[in-house]
This record gives C-alpha cells, sequence and structure tokens, in this order.
C-alpha cells in the first residue's frame, strides 16, 4: 500500500486510523448560491467541531471543499497542527452551477495541469498539497462542462496516480460518471461514488460495486431524506452480497445547521457516538465497522509512492 497525502504531508496508511471519508471543515459557495447555511467561515467554530470529532475518537477527516467552493489550505492546514487530525483535502470541482469562469476558458489540459499542481507543489499559494480528486456531475445529466472537468480530473489521476471521489447529484449519474473516467484510463477502484445513498436503490449499489469503485453512504443523520432505518439496509445489502470492502460511510455534514459549533446539529460526533452504536445493535459486525472506518478509507487514499 501506498502513502496518503495529508495537508501536513505523506504519511503511512497504517496512520491514518478511523476516518470520516466526506465531511467539510471551511467552505464559501459563490454569491450565486443564495443559501448562505453552506458556508462554513468561522475558523473557531470549525476548530472547536473537529475538536469534538478527536475527543469522540476520530483519528482522520476527509475534506472534499473544492477550489470551486471555497477551499482554503491555509484554514485547513492550521486546524490540523492545532488538533492533530489527519486532514486530507481535494482539488478539482463540485458542479456546473459553481464553476469559475476559467473553467470554461481553459482547455483539458490546461486544467489538467491546475489540479496537477495543487497534489504536486500545493494548494491556493500554500505548501499544502491535495490529496485526492474530485469531479462532479448534474441530477439526472452530466453538463458538458462536468464533463470536460472530469476528462481533466482523470487525466490528472493518471499523471499522479491520486485517488478520485465523485459528487453525485442525489446520487444520479454514478455510473456515467465511471464511464468517463474508465474512457480515460483511470484504474476504478480507485474512485469513490459520492452521496450514493442519497438514491437508495440496493441494485444501483451493486453495480457501482461490481465495476470496483467504492461506494459512499455519506448522508448518515439526515432523515430529511429519510430515516437513518433505509441506510442501514443499504449497508447490509452491501455487506450481504460481499461487498463491505469497497463501503465508505460519512455523514457530510457541510452546514452550519449540522454542526454543533454553529449552533446546530447533530455535529461530527454523531456517527461515532450515536450511528456506529445503532450499527452494531442492528448487527453488524466489529470486524466490518473497521473494515469500513478505517482499511477501506486507507486503501482508497493510499495511492501515492513512499
Amino acid at each position: 500500500m501506498g502513502k496518503i497525502r495529508t495537508v501536513l504531508g505523506d504519511i503511512d496508511a497504517k496512520d491514518l486510523g478511523f476516518t470520516y471519508s466526506h465531511e467539510h471543515l471551511w467552505t464559501c459557495p459563490p454569491p450565486s448560491q443564495k443559501d448562505r447555511d453552506l458556508e462554513l467561515t468561522d475558523y473557531e467554530a470549525s476548530v472547536s467541531e473537529l475538536f469534538r470529532f478527536k475527543r469522540a475518537g476520530g483519528q482522520a477527516l476527509v475534506d472534499a471543499t473544492t477550489l470551486d467552493y471555497g477551499r482554503n489550505a491555509a484554514k485547513m492546514k492550521q486546524m490540523a497542527i492545532e488538533t492533530n487530525v489527519h486532514v486530507i483535502a481535494t482539488t478539482g470541482f463540485n458542479k456546473h452551477i459553481y464553476f469559475p469562469a476559467w473553467v470554461n476558458a481553459l482547455s483539458i489540459e490546461e486544467i489538467q495541469q491546475k489540479l496537477v499542481r495543487d497534489i504536486t507543489i500545493g494548494m491556493d499559494g500554500t505548501d499544502a498539497k491535495a490529496g485526492f480528486l474530485k469531479s462532479g456531475s448534474w441530477e439526472q445529466l452530466i453538463h458538458p462542462l462536468e464533463e470536460k472537468v472530469t476528462r481533466a480530473v482523470a487525466r490528472a489521476q493518471k499523471d499522479t496516480g491520486a485517488p478520485v471521489w465523485l459528487h453525485t447529484e442525489a446520487g444520479t449519474m454514478g455510473e456515467e460518471m465511471l464511464d468517463i473516467l474508465e474512457e480515460e484510463g483511470v484504474d476504478l477502484t480507485k474512485v469513490a461514488v459520492g452521496h450514493s445513498d442519497r438514491n437508495a436503490d440496493p441494485y444501483y449499489h451493486l453495480q457501482l460495486a461490481k465495476r470496483g469503485a467504492f461506494v459512499q453512504f455519506d448522508g448518515a443523520s439526515k432523515i430529511k431524506y429519510y430515516p437513518d432505518s433505509t441506510r442501514i439496509e443499504l449497508i447490509k445489502n452491501m455487506i450481504k452480497n460481499g461487498f463491505v470492502k469497497q463501503l465508505l460511510i460519512s455523514a457530510d455534514m457541510g452546514r452550519q445547521s449540522y454542526l454543533h459549533a454553529y449552533g446546530g446539529g447533530p455535529g461530527f460526533e454523531y456517527i461515532l457516538k450515536k450511528y456506529i452504536p445503532r450499527l452494531r445493535n442492528e448487527g453488524i459486525s466489529e470486524e466490518d465497522i473497521q473494515t469500513i472506518f478505517v482499511e477501506n478509507p486507507a486503501r482508497w487514499l493510499a495511492q501515492f509512492e513512499g
């Protein structure tokens, strides 16, 4: 297994520990996004929430904030120093509604070079390097600009070996996004398909897993979509069909109203303090919990040469 690239440098996979594989510490969507609950720009609140995660038993957090969504490498680096939590940051894009004008202006190759620089030199004018690549699609379609950046992400993946994470709007277009990456020659075992539980379709999840990709359920606690009982059944479906080694679980708490330190809830402690005890009560083994939260994130992220 290779190394994992954190904002403070590369670490051995065995040192990653208990991991949330999709969260947000610092976000600032463009002004076109009127819902400012999505903005997390209070340093003390964010670092306090990260401390709560650590005190509950967390050791590593994957921050999926992209360069079109207000990523701030300096802030993430400082939070990692303060809390001693491994923070893994991304380069790439969310979805076309957030893209800066230069995405339209530049060629695929020029975007690819920008992503490679973030991984090999540093992000946002710092020496903090991105540890994975991200691309996203829209609900029930892939916008032409999303296809463009997905191809740039694929080519940057082949240049650097970095793992890939996919935003799928409402859990749609996962297979079609994998098709684009596969066309470009990406090894799908290095790819995680995010928001897959938003589309609570057990068959769909197995189709993704059969192609070798990691399937991420990142909606824990979000009863506005449906109760956690549904997510538990989706988890059991993956386990029963032999795909526990391709399952990633997180809560994607990228809103002020989700985080204790911003005055919301249930906060970063939720999975550790409530969700995992429930998984145990519902018959999911300690071994499978360890696989999902420790071994799988390490295997997905450890793509860099030591």
